[in-house]
């Protein structure tokens, strides 16, 4: 196994094995070497499954990262199996889900309280969804309903949380009032519990998930964390009953959305509605989190962090969850697959150039459109090429199969491919997006954009930090809350 860290002075001195990740965008073969070479590799950061590791640290990452990251490692290696048919990995991917359930089989293991949020608790709920959604395999003595069963209870201690004592809705970003974050309702946890109340409403047909979907949109609409050119915000104050926005954009809260829509969208046979809502955020996605510069066209970056280099440890990774759900999006929303393709086949050629680094010379950086290693390293910035580089065989149909997700024996969705009518086509860039503008929080907003700090206007947001993320202090003590990054 390789190395776990790199010293400082083996990367600055650029020691190379290899020449960058070798990706042969044409050849199913060559993307799931480079899906092997790329799982590997984050599987050899991954050390808490030893005979010293404490039982409340099993399945976990170490400091800094934090628990929810984790859960969202195992969502990108059931992908990795599923699209590969690999199974060197289940084994430990099945002993990590389960050592985190907690004494209710919930996700909400006590030893990780003192952080827990919603949105930390649903990124293990998103992978156990795709375990059922793919069928993996349940360890030997337990229920063929294991996961389904675990993503069902996350649901159903997330929905008794909605909060109507402020804003009308919505659920609050911490689950415990001791937490900071306590007054803040993001859209990383409204809209995580949008996608797993529309994945569980596809695979069991349950109108009541499709009931509660439809609320989270609503309300989230209501509120303007998604606004009318479907822009997604990051987060609002429940003590100003939600009458301000953070306009922080990450990628990770559109794409979190994406993925409920087009399970909607194919879940109503092609609704209109469900439609315009997926074409909307894919739009506004590809508008404002790839081309960032006239050189790097349809190249993926975190646009509030990436270009300045001041994303945390928790932002290094938000493009894994980027690609995993657009490239998911276009299985059930096959309209999107075209333009999809366009764009995660650029970004994944920019990623395999930057996995150039490190003493093996096959360790991924962060800025991708750089043309080469950029010297960051990390937990995140191996999840995101590894999703970005494995989306093209669900793209291509890996192993002959889109990888279309079950639903359970009694509910007949249909695959909606077959009369495609609809068409998506990349938006043209507009002058209020780039690295060096963005189309930022207007003037006239009362509440500071995280990235006023740093020279840069940050305000379409597509998708909102995700669960362990943080933040920024400007915004946090700007709306009130004063929430401090988790580092």
């Amino acid at each position: 196994m390789r190395a776990v860290t790199y010293s400082l002075a083996a990367v600055a001195a650029g020691l190379r094995l290899a020449n960058a990740i070798a990706l042969d965008i044409n050849s199913t073969a060559s993307i799931t070497n480079a899906s092997s070479t790329l799982a590997y590799g984050l599987m050899s950061l991954y050390q808490n499954n030893q005979s010293s590791t404490p039982l409340t640290a099993v399945g976990t990452l170490p400091a800094p990262l934090y628990w929810w990251e984790a859960g969202g490692v195992w969502g990108g290696m059931i992908d990795y199996w599923a699209y590969t048919n690999d199974s060197s990995y289940v084994a430990t991917i099945q002993q990590a889900l389960l050592a985190q359930v907690g004494p209710d089989n919930n996700y909400m293991p006590p030893a990780y309280f003192a952080s827990l949020g919603n949105d930390d608790q649903s990124f293990w709920a998103f992978a156990v969804l795709s375990a059922v959604e793919y069928g993996f395999p349940t360890p030997a003595g337990n229920s063929s309903t294991l996961w389904l069963d675990l993503a069902e209870a996350v649901f159903n201690t997330q929905w008794p949380r909605w909060d109507n004592t402020s804003c009308n809705g919505g659920l609050k970003w911490q689950i415990f009032d001791y937490n900071k974050g306590w007054d803040y309702k993001n859209s990383i946890s409204n809209g995580a519990f949008f996608q797993i109340a529309a994945r569980l409403a596809h695979y069991t047909g349950n109108a009541t998930y499709v009931d509660w979907a439809e609320r989270a949109w609503e309300w989230m609409r209501a509120v303007n964390l998604i606004d009318a050119d479907y822009n997604v915000f990051d987060g609002t104050n429940d003590l100003l009953n939600c009458s301000e926005l953070d306009h922080t954009a990450w990628s990770y809260n559109p794409s979190t959305l994406l993925y409920g829509t087009a399970m909607l969208y194919n879940f109503t046979n092609g609704s209109q509605l469900w439609e315009n809502r997926t074409t909307g955020l894919l739009a506004a996605t590809a508008n404002t989190f790839f081309s960032p510069y006239e050189n790097a066209t349809n190249i993926m970056y975190e646009f509030a962090c990436e270009p300045t280099g001041n994303c945390d440890n928790d932002q290094f990774s938000f493009k894994a969850y980027l690609a995993r759900w657009m490239a998911k999006a276009t299985v059930v929303a096959p309209y999107t697959r075209s333009s999809v393709t366009t764009l995660l086949t650029r970004s994944a050629q920019a990623a395999a150039h930057s996995c150039s680094g490190g003493a093996d010379g096959v360790t991924c950086g962060q800025k991708w459109y750089v043309g080469d290693y950029d010297g960051s390293f990390g937990v995140g910035q191996e999840l995101s090429a590894l999703e970005t580089i494995q989306s093209l065989l669900l793209l291509r149909g890996g192993n002959g199969t889109l990888r279309y997700p079950l639903t359970s024996g009694d509910v007949h969705v249909q695959a909606a491919d077959t009369h495609i009518t609809s068409t998506f086509t990349i938006p043209p860039r507009t002058s209020a997006t780039g690295a060096s503008g963005g189309a930022g929080a207007s003037a006239s907003s009362n509440v500071m954009s995280a990235g006023a700090n740093h020279g840069y206007r940050v305000g379409i947001g597509t998708i909102s930090a995700w669960a362990m993320v943080t933040l920024p202090l400007a915004a946090g003590l700007a709306l009130g809350g004063g929430y401090p990054r988790r580092i």
